[in-house]
């Protein structure tokens, strides 16, 4: 994990500022879904880019009972 020199304070409700230049640097816009990981002590943020329960692609993603399948598995599970 590469550090940033960054240092930001939580606020009453928990809330943190991911600084302007880290949101450009990962193309993180206004409204992005982001998933939170703990690792250890450490907490990780990742952009939110939905992918298929089974194989983990993220191409042509279609929601199938509530879940996340591409057309690829979705397909074989037609079968």
């Amino acid at each position: 994990m590469k550090s940033t020199g960054i240092v930001r304070k939580v606020d009453e409700l928990g809330r943190i500022v991911l600084p302007i230049e880290l949101r450009r640097t990962l193309d993180i816009e206004v409204k992005d879904a982001l998933e939170i990981y703990v690792e250890g002590d450490a907490i990780m943020l990742k952009k939110y880019e939905p992918s298929c329960i089974f194989c983990g692609s993220s191409e042509s993603i279609q929601e199938f009972k509530g879940k996340n399948v591409c057309s690829s598995c979705k397909s074989q599970l037609s079968k």
